[in-house]
């Protein structure tokens, strides 16, 4: 119901809890930041005022001038001060409170790379986390941040009617799916388990899309971010499914660790408008283009049509283990392009 997510950051800096909301403003799903350090998610330069926010007294020790916020931020458990409870103002104290504004990464659409959030709450401490100093002997509880986050910039009418649509995949780098929300479930009918277990993703994208997505996953991978794509996807019911979305790579300690795709369900009329716009460009169908989609001149051997059933998919797959990869005219990688599109049931069609 908040305009907004709640977050709990402990003294040292580590995101003890943020609610599943996040992923509404900021685009990281909530169990990717949980007992990660607040930093990696801060502005470089906001980081410092982060910092003195955490502290009771708006001074945090040890966090010298000149000395690079990112690192500071590592080395923030190593030299945060436990401090005894009669060492520190009363809970219900308004020193405690605080209001201050923070710029955040973010990987929606309608962002720069980083998102302003105003941060309101109050010091209060953290109960029963069982911690010991080095000597065994138990710590007392320590001051924590219990805030909620909220935009600086509030949302238009426009994105609150179409935010209750939009739902976000997690794949690999290979875009092979990891997770899926809740609202992604919905649209689409697969549970987690189902849309694991088929391998790489390009089996739930149309075949007339998927060297369109393909080109986009490169330039992703390249730039970090594919741009608007719009595409059909499969639904359980063999249905396909419209969809305008957005992939970013996450990066972790400097390297692409994966990549999160915000997706909003379109109608018919809007994917088929797309798709004649797309069609100027990319001046062939599916249909007549094959040679010119997998650069070959006559047809594969060992590839009757356009589609396979999945019935013969297993079948191929089997041979191409049994064969070792080798014998590249009988057998189609199956994480292949075209080894995707062989492996979609020519029934949905």
């Amino acid at each position: 119901a908040l305009n907004g997510f709640v977050l709990v950051v402990t003294s040292e800096g580590l995101i003890f809890y943020s609610s599943h909301t996040i992923q509404d403003y900021l685009g990281f799903h909530q169990v990717d930041v949980m007992h990660q350090s607040v930093f990696e998610l801060i502005h470089t330069e906001d980081q410092q005022e982060f910092r003195r926010n955490l502290h009771w007294a708006l001074h945090p020790p040890h966090a010298p001038e000149g000395e690079p916020s990112p690192e500071v931020g590592k080395s923030l458990g190593s030299c945060a001060v436990i401090y005894k409870p009669d060492q520190l103002p009363p809970e219900d104290s308004s020193f405690l409170e605080r209001s201050f504004v923070c710029r955040f990464r973010c990987l929606l659409d309608n962002s720069s790379g980083f998102r302003a959030l105003n941060l309101q709450g109050r010091l209060k401490f953290l109960h029963g986390q069982n911690r010991r100093s080095e000597d065994g002997s138990a710590l007392p509880p320590q001051l924590a941040l219990f805030a909620i986050s909220t935009p600086l910039q509030p949302p238009s009418i426009l994105q609150i009617q179409t935010k209750n649509m939009i739902f976000r995949t997690k794949h690999k780098l290979d875009f092979t799916p990891l997770a899926c929300d809740a609202k992604g479930k919905i649209v689409l009918g697969y549970t987690e388990a189902e849309l694991r277990m088929c391998g790489t993703g390009y089996q739930f994208v149309h075949a007339a899309d998927t060297l369109y997505c393909a080109e986009n996953h490169v330039r992703m991978m390249k730039t970090g971010e594919s741009g608007l794509t719009v595409f059909r996807l499969l639904t359980k019911e063999n249905g396909w499914k419209w969809v305008q979305a957005n992939a970013r790579l996450v990066y972790k300690d400097s390297k692409p660790e994966y990549i999160v795709v915000t997706q909003r369900p379109l109608v018919d009329e809007e994917g088929g408008e797309h798709l004649r716009q797309r069609s100027v460009h990319l001046p062939f169908t599916f249909a007549t283009g094959e040679a010119l989609l997998y650069q070959s001149t006559c047809p594969l051997p060992g590839f009757p049509g356009p589609f396979q059933s999945k019935g013969k998919t297993s079948k191929s797959k089997k041979s191409s283990h049994s064969h070792g990869g080798c014998s590249q005219k009988d057998d189609i990688g199956p994480s292949s392009l075209l080894g995707a599109v062989m492996q979609q049931d020519k029934a949905v069609y």
